[in-house]
């Protein structure tokens, strides 16, 4: 499929994000920069400004040492981690690698990223296409994202992780690619565009469902994994049909 072709060199961008984000601490350290995109439909969702995003400071996180910060890595503002979509090498597999050793704060920050791409995709869909199938599959990512988006809200809260209000550069970096598109390529290039994030949200809630180091996030990545199934089956299905 042409999406996952055209897509690998972006996720390596996006394992240097989520690695630097592991490795923040809990030092006072303030991130100066905004997350780079447009943002999604869900104005609940509070923009990430510190770097207390990991509620378990790492080791040396009293030492004194300034940490780097997790948000001007994420959202491509800040030195040598900037990011603009244009990665470098590195596949799918290489990016996919790192959810096994992904945090529980990030995973949830990365799912919220998630989120926001599917429905600001999703309301572009009802918008572009004029395909039915194509419109009644975006409306349904927008509606049932939207409220995963809420549900994983009620378990980042308590554990002090404040959700993204805009796409990380992984997911901004897709969702940008459609922007230009019309008629049957802008059909194509989604349908292809949600196997990829499913793909990719699957594989990411499987490893949490199984190893989350908090109760609360294995229930809600347990609870989470059907709904992406089902969506990822019924991407490849629709993708079959306009391609």
């Amino acid at each position: 499929m042409k999406t996952v072709k055209v897509i690998p060199q972006l996720f390596f961008v996006g394992a240097l994000a989520f690695s630097t984000a592991c490795s923040s601490t809990n030092t006072g350290s303030t991130a100066a920069g905004t997350t780079s995109g447009s943002s999604g439909n869900v104005g609940s969702m509070d923009a990430r400004t510190g770097t207390d995003m990991n509620p378990t400071p790492a080791p040396d996180a009293n030492s004194g040492t300034p940490g780097t910060s997790s948000t001007a890595a994420i959202s491509g503002s800040g030195g040598a981690n900037s990011t603009a979509g244009t990665g470098g090498a590195a596949d799918m597999t290489a990016f996919m690698a790192t959810f096994s050793t992904m945090q529980d704060p990030v995973f949830l920050m990365t799912a919220a990223s998630s989120n926001l791409l599917e429905i600001q995709m999703g309301q572009l869909a009802t918008q572009k296409s004029s395909n039915a199938d194509v419109k009644r599959f975006g409306q349904m990512m927008v509606d049932h994202h939207t409220k995963a988006t809420q549900e994983l809200k009620t378990v980042a809260t308590p554990l002090g992780v404040t959700l993204p209000q805009t796409m990380m550069p992984v997911h901004q970096a897709m969702a940008d690619k459609l922007m230009a598109k019309s008629g049957k390529a802008f059909d194509e290039d989604y349908m292809d565009a949600m196997e990829t994030a499913h793909k990719m949200d699957i594989a990411m809630f499987e490893v949490k469902s199984n190893a989350a180091e908090t109760p609360t996030v294995k229930a809600f990545a347990t609870k989470t994994l059907p709904m992406l199934r089902s969506h990822e089956k019924m991407a490849d299905e629709i993708e079959k049909k306009v391609d």
